[in-house]
């Protein structure tokens, strides 16, 4: 379906123009006529498939059409991170640019300058708000900002803010705005915990949920089981071995990343960081450098990379396993934009095995895993449905089975695995450079676990 098929107002249509969007994604197909209609809403869509569009294209329509206050503010998008607000607030601009439409983005980490900016925008009405939940309830509490105008309120990932906490902050804004408006949803994911959102704050939603789009078979994926301590000296196996252009590292935590930049800066990489203990100065910094080539490497959090839009990543690491599908989905994707290729390696420990193969199962094939270098050590063999059930055992035959064994016994038993790890890693060890001295860190934690 082609964007002029829709009855959208001609400023509109050349604005879609110049940004050269012409066919619809499935989800702007479906999802656009029912906005249009200004009906409350829930889709189910992953990041990735042209839903930012999907949204903003009938709500720029509907402000054009239809009689609105024009020093009050119109709409409410929220999102979760920074990064994603600033980038709803560019594709808003491009998309409006022949439109008389105002727009401001709400988000923390920025100058006193940007404060001000946010503040008379909020003040003076400015057509769409783009917001993160904190800055917006931020600014309500110092300022009496006018909300009576708002007849659109569009929450984006709303699955990523109820994760992060901002379940209170959502329905502190939404009391405040009139009732008499029109509500849309966009999850990735659709867990219980949103459903009761959207039965508390959409009225008769119309529900649309887009399959999840398998990877394009132009990533080679590829994974290592390996040991948590293993995962470090795996990274480094990995960019020793092949001068790294433009990858993503992506970790759990910014804990993690930090670690893990650390490390690596440690060997020579030209390396940057992307997570919430960054103000927006620092961010922009690294992402201007990453662009430029100037850094090789990003170490990046899930969240705080949900703005990273960058074409042309060679390379993505997961050194976590992602706990869902659609994030697996969602950072391979990053790499073999725009019909190139792209590479994408998982490393993968015990506890993250059973993750590893719903992946698997979605993707309906199995990943070729790499084997571990001897001098990482000895690896874990894949046996993700035996960790599955070990995790299953019920809490009360756990407990009845250790209190089956004396402690003198459980003791003799611990000591004896131990043992048995050791020799497995002091017979890979043997085949390292004789006149190695002492074990580094990582070998440790392996002979200790």
């Amino acid at each position: 379906m082609r964007f002029t098929d829709f009855p959208f107002c001609d400023s509109l249509l050349k604005g879609l123009e110049s940004m050269n969007f012409t066919e619809t994604t499935p989800v702007q197909e479906q999802a656009i006529p029912v906005i249009l209609e200004k009906r409350d809403t829930i889709v189910c869509a992953q990041t990735g498939t042209g839903k930012t569009a999907a949204y903003l294209l009938p709500l720029i329509s509907n402000l054009q059409t239809e009689p609105h206050h024009e020093s009050k503010i119109n709409a409410i998008i929220m999102a979760p991170t920074r990064e994603l607000a600033q980038q709803i607030d560019q594709e808003l601009e491009g998309f409006a640019y022949f439109t008389p439409f105002s727009s401001i983005a709400v988000y923390g980490g920025s100058d006193g300058d940007a404060w001000d900016a946010q503040k008379k925008g909020l003040l003076s009405g400015a057509d769409v708000v783009i917001a993160t939940p904190g800055r917006l309830l931020s600014h309500i509490n110092l300022y009496n900002i006018d909300f009576s105008g708002v007849k659109y309120f569009v929450l984006d990932e709303a699955d990523r803010m109820l994760d992060m906490g901002f379940y209170d902050d959502i329905m502190k804004i939404e009391k405040l705005l009139p009732k008499n408006r029109q509500t849309v949803m966009f999850s990735a994911t659709m867990p219980p915990k949103i459903r009761q959102l959207a039965k508390t704050i959409l009225r008769n939603p119309v529900e649309i949920s887009i399959a999840i789009a398998r990877p394009p078979e132009t990533i080679v994926q590829s994974a290592y089981i390996c040991y948590e301590p293993q995962k470090v000296e795996l990274l480094k196996h990995i960019f020793e071995s092949k001068k790294p252009n433009k990858a993503i590292l992506f970790a759990g935590t910014k804990v993690k990343v930090k670690e893990i930049a650390k490390t690596l800066r440690k060997i020579g990489l030209s390396v940057g960081e992307m997570h919430s203990d960054l103000d927006q100065s620092q961010r922009d910094q690294t992402m201007r450098e990453f662009r430029s080539e100037r850094i090789d490497i990003l170490v990046a959090t899930d969240i705080v990379a949900r703005g990273i839009d960058i074409d042309d990543i060679s390379l993505i690491i997961n050194f976590d396993v992602p706990r869902d599908v659609e994030d697996y989905v969602h950072r391979i994707g990053r790499t073999a934009r725009a019909g190139d290729s792209g590479t994408a390696i998982t490393l993968v420990s015990p506890q993250e095995q059973h993750r590893f193969l719903r992946i698997e199962r979605f993707l309906q094939k199995d990943i070729y895993k790499i084997p571990v270098p001897d001098e990482v050590g000895a690896a874990p063999e894949y046996r993700p449905q035996k960790e599955q059930k070990s995790k299953k055992l019920p809490r009360s035959k756990k407990k009845k089975r250790s209190n089956n064994v004396s402690h003198r016994e459980r003791t003799f038993v611990s000591k004896k695995e131990n043992r048995r790890i050791k020799e497995n890693n002091v017979s890979a060890t043997k085949k390292r450079t004789p006149h190695r001295k002492s074990k580094s860190r990582s070998e440790k934690d392996q002979t200790g676990r």
